[in-house]
């Protein structure tokens, strides 16, 4: 953008400097050579002047002693001729040029001339001066000298040179003044695109100056600013009013879930305790919808605070804290070999809660005798975990909607769940600008990935406690 402006702003300057010094360079060469035409006009007058005498008495007199001393102090060529086109006197410089035929026959009809009227610096046609010789208005003959166009040339090259310099000063000066002003105009956008960015990518505390640029772009900032109010306090609201909607629910849930149980002593029917049964499941999936929310909740207000941890340690931990529900329900978990820590950088509790979401959905939908796999690797820059299943896997449109909120595939409506797992890992692995991604397996089954940056390299003089690690112990604890 800026450059597109300097160069409209440099694009006009130039137009408005040739529009400006092609008539002042053609007014500069006019002047030069009308004053050497008029110098040589009045020099060819005072030559006919004295030719006169001369032609009339039939003698050269004091007119040949002229033309020598004229020829051997400017080094310019002058002839004296008859009416008959006859040579009366010569300089001994004095060379016939392109346009002495033609100056000659207007001089003879009784009218001075001189040629050309500009010279320019790649004329080579030199400068004709024909003055007539009259006496009582009889034509006796005519002065004719030829001038060099050198000097004239020299002098209007010189004086092109001198425009030429003072447009490039002008275009240079054009050129920083533009780039001050596109600076200045273009800054507040400039910004408002990195405030967009930051914004984007979590910050939803960051604002545009509204005090830089235009008018007109101190009011588009501070509109900016404003909506970017209006839509922080909106997502504020919302969470919040999940957060304690979800919070306030579990109070009277929890009552009705007592109630509900304490019926099932009282019903005898078999088809009541059945219905009963079925009850105390669907309060148990509410709670577990609620519990879903609130975590969500909590992950989106994450302020994006960044810790170290040591990826494979948690895998480890997690893998252990989900293998007797594993067991229970003959599923093969095990977390492969890994090679010594690999540390990522991530928002609190983002790999641990992201690797449940991931191995509780492939323990469920693994079924007896099925298989689930952990793996830590470290790749591109950071820290690789692939949980791999041998369930019936997902479908390629499946696959697109697995992180929206309460998307449960159609094989999975009666399986407990509330729909909410696979968007909490997204969340989070979002905020520690990480990948979530999934894949059907070979042969089957389905192939869940999470990466996360590695952490910064640590200067050697910076001591490695300045670097703040999760306490596994904590975790395990919690």
């Amino acid at each position: 953008m800026r450059r597109r402006l300097v160069i409209s702003y440099l694009l006009l300057m130039v137009l408005v400097l040739i529009a400006l010094e092609t008539p002042l360079a053609a007014t500069l060469a006019s002047r030069e050579t009308e004053r050497v035409r008029a110098d040589r006009l009045a020099d060819a007058t005072r030559f006919a002047s004295l030719a006169g005498p001369a032609l009339r008495g039939g003698g050269s007199g004091p007119l040949e002693a002229e033309l020598r001393s004229y020829d051997e102090l400017y080094a310019i060529g002058a002839v004296v001729v008859d009416r008959e086109r006859g040579t009366l006197v010569a300089s001994a410089s004095w060379r016939p040029a392109a346009g002495t035929t033609t100056a000659l026959d207007i001089a003879l009809s009784g009218q001075q001339t001189s040629a050309p009227e500009s010279v320019l610096p790649w004329t080579a046609a030199a400068v004709v001066v024909a003055v007539p010789i009259n006496d009582g208005g009889e034509v006796l003959g005519a002065v004719v000298i030829v001038s060099p166009a050198g000097p004239i040339r020299r002098a209007v090259t010189m004086w092109w040179l001198l425009l030429a310099l003072a447009g490039l000063l002008a275009v240079l000066a054009c050129v920083l003044t533009a780039f001050g002003l596109a600076g200045w105009v273009l800054r507040p956008v400039t910004e408002l695109d990195a405030v967009t960015h930051e914004i984007a990518e979590g910050d939803r505390r960051a604002r545009v100056l509204h005090r830089l640029g235009p008018p007109e772009l101190r009011r588009l900032a501070a509109s900016f600013n404003h909506m970017a109010d209006v839509v922080s306090d909106v997502m504020d609201r919302q969470r919040a009013f999940v957060a304690h909607a979800s919070h306030q629910l579990r109070n009277p849930l929890t009552a009705l879930r007592l109630r509900v149980e304490e019926l099932g002593p009282s019903l005898t029917d078999p088809d009541g305790r059945s219905e009963h049964r079925l009850a105390l499941e669907e309060t148990d999936r509410l709670a577990l919808v609620l519990d879903a929310l609130l975590t969500l909740a909590r992950a989106e207000r994450e302020e994006n605070e960044r810790v170290t941890v040591d990826a494979a340690a948690v895998a480890a931990s997690r893998v252990a804290a989900w293998a007797p529900l594993a067991r229970h329900r003959s599923v093969a978990l095990r977390l492969a070999t890994t090679d010594g820590p690999a540390y990522a950088r991530t928002v609190p509790t983002a790999v641990d809660q992201a690797l449940d979401a991931l191995i509780d959905n492939a323990v469920k939908f693994s079924g007896a005798a099925g298989a689930v796999t952990v793996t830590v690797t470290s790749r591109d820059d950071g820290v690789a975990l692939e949980v791999r299943d041998t369930g019936p896997g997902m479908t390629e449109s499946q696959l697109g909607q697995a992180t929206e909120r309460f998307w449960r595939a159609p094989d999975a409506q009666n399986v407990d769940g509330a729909g909410l797992g696979l968007t909490i890992a997204a969340v989070l692995v979002d905020a520690s600008d990480g990948r979530l991604t999934m894949r059907a397996g070979e042969p089957r089954g389905l192939v869940a990935g999470l990466w996360f940056p590695a952490p910064e390299p640590r200067p050697a003089a910076e001591p490695a406690a300045d670097q703040p690690l999760v306490d596994l112990r904590s975790t395990l604890a919690r």
